[in-house]
């Protein structure tokens, strides 16, 4: 998780728990390529831990095939 992503969870009350529920029970709603770096970037929509609140994270693979969190908000 990047700094940001850390950053935009605790402004919006996230935990780190409903971040990982809502990727690993949501789904992809959004495909991007940087410009640059020609890297893909998902935009993961699911919902919180007790499926209160609706999130979406944008994440990357990483260059050891990790993923990696760039952002996360509620949506």
């Amino acid at each position: 998780m990047t700094l940001h992503a850390d950053d935009e969870m605790d402004q919006d009350g996230l935990r780190i728990i409903d971040v990982e529920h809502a990727i690993l029970t949501g789904r992809i709603v959004g495909r991007q390529t940087d410009r640059r770096s020609r890297e893909r970037k998902y935009l993961v929509r699911g919902h919180s831990a007790d499926a209160t609140q609706p999130i979406v994270a944008v994440v990357k693979f990483g260059p050891t095939g990790l993923l990696v969190i760039l952002t996360v908000y509620a949506d």
